[in-house]
């Protein structure tokens, strides 16, 4: 956190007396009364450990086994289950250690910095290290202050691959140490306060939700309606889909694809990324905000050269049929001559198709219902090419189609200004929480009696 983002919380409170430097660059100078120990005497560090996946006997049990994958998904400051549990067998043969209820649970590794306080007595794997206390400390205090630490945590991991945290460098942090009463305060002002821009946060995130159910009813109804209220309407023949105005047709989606570029999906094995080489869009590239070359991984020409039917042309729509399904985008003229993997369908829209209306028209809730209800895959789903090609869709006049695609364009631009605004406000939100945090625990405000 910069000087900058931390001078609102140190204006709005007032400041300690007396401050000496604490020896820390994350911590800076610190009240004069408070103590600076280095983590090791605060705490036992504890290593983790994962049981053999190829013993059955080890998994599936009663003990939680954390990762930092398992704290990456907390929306609670305290840590009690798992996604995976090992047994009393499994835990005594991997060397994983029980960590007491009230300890520290950090991740070390992919990526370093999720913390959490255990809830109840666990273990963890590899990938985490949890800080058992010596004496008694307040865990909620210090919880504020590794999360305020994790600047610090992450510049110190080592490695080429990935970065890890080792213990020695761990046990080498200096934490401020204020007594016992104030880390009570500290963590009593931090629970009201950061409780509060959380719900505000929350608040926000469901307005952005609203926005987007907003946009989807706006969509299915344009496509599938059209604009006027006023228009006849006739029995569409598709259940799902109801009436439509009387001079529409319903086609499936490869009629309306230009006949020389059918609809496929593209590389099996793409290979590792490469710096020179052909860029790639993959089902989690669609959706338009990650469509761009710079965000793309690359594969090499040679095998890139096998797959020369699904390379992409602007104007092209790639559609996600794995992973997230039903992300569709149009492609930008950056992209021109990029390919798409197994994860993402081409469509290529005819010449009297337009093709923006054709993206809206993709977007549209009742159009992708069809094809979600066949989609198949317990861990990762994925929509069947054929189900694709043959997605029935509700087609007017080109005329319409453009009128549509206008219509339905100017309001995205609308609800797009308001998502952005809402994005930057909890931006600005979260920064400032962070700050709030890292001044309170590191003495840069004094908080003491805000804390009731």
């Amino acid at each position: 956190m910069d000087d900058v983002a931390l001078q609102a919380p140190v204006r709005r409170f007032r400041a300690y007396a007396e401050h000496r430097e604490s020896g820390e660059d994350f911590l800076g100078a610190i009240p004069s009364d408070w103590a600076v120990q280095r983590v090791k005497r605060l705490f036992h560090v504890v290593n983790g450990s994962t049981p053999a996946s190829s013993e059955p006997d080890y998994w599936d049990g009663e003990i939680p086994w954390v990762t930092p994958e398992d704290l990456g998904k907390l929306e609670q400051r305290s840590v009690s289950d798992s996604a995976r549990f090992i047994t009393d067998l499994g835990y005594k043969r991997c060397g994983t250690s029980m960590v007491p209820s009230g300890s520290l649970v950090l991740s070390t590794r992919a990526p370093i910095g999720h913390v959490a306080i255990a809830a109840r007595d666990l273990c963890t794997n590899q990938g985490c290290k949890s800080l058992v206390f010596r004496d008694p400390q307040s865990s909620d205090f210090f919880y504020f202050q590794a999360l305020a630490a994790r600047g610090r945590l992450e510049a110190t991991g080592r490695g080429s691959t990935f970065k890890e945290l080792a213990t020695d460098d761990l046990e080498d942090v200096l934490f401020a140490v204020p007594s016992p009463g104030e880390q009570a305060a500290i963590a009593a002002f931090l629970d009201r306060e950061t409780g509060k821009i959380d719900a505000l946060v929350a608040k926000k995130r469901r307005l952005i939700e609203l926005l987007q159910e907003k946009r989807t009813a706006l969509i299915t109804r344009a496509v599938t309606k059209g604009l006027d209220p006023s228009v006849p309407m006739k029995d569409s023949g598709v259940e799902w889909l109801g009436e439509i105005p009387t001079h529409w047709e319903v086609k499936r989606l490869w009629h309306l694809t230009a006949s020389d570029r059918r609809i496929m999906y593209g590389i099996v094995l793409p290979g590792p990324n490469v710096d020179d080489g052909v860029p790639i869009v993959k089902g989690g590239d669609v959706a338009a905000a990650r469509l761009k070359l710079e965000g793309l991984n690359r594969t090499t020409y040679e095998i890139e050269s096998s797959y020369a039917r699904s390379r992409l042309r602007g104007g092209d729509l790639v559609y996600a049929i794995r992973g997230s399904i039903g992300e569709v985008g149009m492609v930008p003229s950056e992209l021109e001559g990029a390919n798409v993997t197994q994860d993402a369908a081409r469509i290529s829209p005819e010449s009297d198709v337009n093709g923006q209306w054709l993206l809206q028209a993709l977007r549209s809730s009742r159009v992708f219902a069809q094809l979600e209800a066949g989609a198949v895959g317990a861990t990762i789903r994925g929509i069947n090419i054929r189900d694709l090609k043959r997605a029935l869709l509700p087609v007017p006049p080109p005329a319409e189609q453009e009128a549509i695609a206008v219509y339905l364009g100017a309001h995205a631009e609308r609800l797009a200004k308001m998502d952005e605004r809402i994005c930057d406000a909890i931006d600005r939100l979260i920064e400032f929480r962070s700050a709030l945090i890292s001044a309170a625990v590191t003495g840069r405000i004094d908080v003491r009696e805000d804390a009731g």
